[in-house]
């Protein structure tokens, strides 16, 4: 019976292993803002934004790259670079990179 336990909890724990991820993420839901990057450029009176949608965590579509948040809110010189995700039990989630800059 102690097998079992023990085996079952190993199991467990290496199952669970490698899920780390370079930002936190919630297994039931996730809403989060986090830095990209930042530049020397401190003017930032223009913004961007790209989206990219996930569906089931089969499927992801969209541009959420920094190019393309540049060329929606027509910036040169990027100053700051932020990035929001949020996901609802893997069925649905919406990544959106922001660019502000000149």
């Amino acid at each position: 019976m102690n097998k079992i336990i023990i085996s079952t909890l190993l199991a467990s724990a290496f199952a669970l292993t490698g899920c780390a991820t370079s930002q936190p993420v919630g297994a039931i839901f996730t809403d989060i803002n986090a830095p990209v990057t930042a530049t020397s450029n401190a003017e930032a009176s223009k913004t961007g934004t790209a989206t990219c949608k996930s569906y089931l965590a089969m499927v992801a579509l969209g541009d959420c790259s920094i190019d393309a948040a540049k060329k929606n809110g027509n910036i040169s010189r990027v100053s700051h670079v932020d990035q929001k995700s949020n996901n609802i039990l893997g069925l649905i989630g919406t990544y959106t990179v922001t660019v502000k800059g000149e």
